[in-house]
């Protein structure tokens, strides 16, 4: 704060040779002085009353507009109708722009119809700790020799290591050949009861009630993806581009038996030699079935050979091999939320 008797000297001083001059003369910087002497904000304006436009209707035409519209005559009828209407007849209210903001300044311009209204969806929320926790599953076309011939892939994809736990090439679908698909597939890995959730998006047949019933009785967990929403099942529609996108998948398929060569060679390629940068570039089935660990400690043997050989190569530590991680999500809650869910070591080393 100023002292009072500088200020006094500023004061007058500025009375006679102006602000910056004063304080150019007492070393005062001008904004010091204005931020200890700012005055009170001016008053607001007054809010004048905005006059109607000259060329506006009056409140009484307005109020006869209104009568015409809603009077038993023209209360069924748009606007633009009655303004031809009542043109054919020889009378003149307004414009047809007019009109509906005289009926839209009233709250009288909106759907009369009843509108269906439907809940939000729940976003799906999973999380596998484990392999056999979580599969995702869907279905995709072929293309076939012809024009609109189609084969259709069902996969089954363990959400935590990528592996494909079923997979079936047919002709066509059905809610028959989705229960078949999900028995063999769940009888194939023993699947134990209350232990698997599947999830999958919102077609015909996934959301079959034939298909549920099925999965009632194995005593599996179902899970849907939001409609129109393909974000929510990410592992499946990962494996279909990656499926497509290979540069020996053919534009089209020969016959059914040649799809299915295809695919077998594909999947034994994902599984035994694709190293997936999900999984910590490990392929599917050493994750499956857990052989991953054994195969990261081999990498990190290595790196430290190489450590140890060149040390001059590696400024800042060690090299180590990329982290299996221990968790894998479909629609990843928001942090918070992960932390109440965790034990206070794991919010000190982080979800990898």
């Amino acid at each position: 704060m100023f002292e009072d008797a500088r200020a006094a000297a500023l004061e007058r001083l500025s009375g006679a040779v102006g602000r910056v001059k004063a304080c150019a003369a007492l070393g005062v910087n001008r904004a010091t002085w204005y931020r200890h002497h700012r005055k009170s904000p001016a008053p607001p304006k007054p809010v004048r009353e905005r006059r109607p436009h000259p060329r506006a209707l009056t409140p009484a035409e307005r109020e006869r507009v209104v009568a015409v519209l809603n009077g038993e005559r023209f209360r069924d009828t748009a606007p633009a109708e009655v303004y031809a209407t009542l043109l054919d007849e020889g009378v003149y209210l307004c414009s047809e722009p007019t009109m509906y903001r005289i009926l839209r300044a009233r709250g009288e311009v909106r759907e009369r119809r009843r509108q269906a209204t439907h809940p939000p969806c729940r976003k799906p929320e999973l999380m596998a700790e484990a392999a056999n926790r979580v599969w995702s599953w869907d279905v995709t076309k072929l293309r076939g020799p012809g024009k609109r011939v189609f084969y259709c892939l069902y996969t089954m994809i363990d959400i935590y290591s990528r592996y494909t736990v079923g997979w079936m090439v047919t002709t066509h679908e059905s809610e028959e050949l989705a229960r078949q698909f999900i028995e063999d597939t769940a009888a194939k890995h023993g699947i134990d009861r209350r232990e698997l959730t599947i999830h999958s998006g919102r077609g015909a047949i996934q959301t079959a009630k034939s298909v549920a019933v099925l999965m009632a009785d194995l005593g599996v967990t179902r899970s849907h993806s939001r409609p129109k929403v393909s974000n929510d099942n990410p592992y499946s529609e990962a494996q279909y581009k990656t499926i497509k996108y290979r540069p020996d998948c053919p534009d089209r398929f020969a016959s059914l038996p040649h799809a299915r060569q295809r695919c077998a060679e594909f999947f034994h390629w994902y599984h035994y030699e694709h190293r997936h940068s999900g999984i910590g570039y490990h392929t599917p089935y050493d994750v499956h079935h857990g052989e991953a660990g054994l195969v990261r400690e081999l990498r990190a043997k290595v790196l430290a050979d190489a450590y140890s050989q060149h040390p001059e190569r590696f400024v800042r530590k060690i090299p180590e091999p990329p982290a299996i991680p221990d968790r894998a999500w479909i629609n990843r809650p928001a942090d918070n939320a992960i932390a109440e869910q965790q034990s206070p070591v794991e919010r000190l080393q982080g979800i990898r």
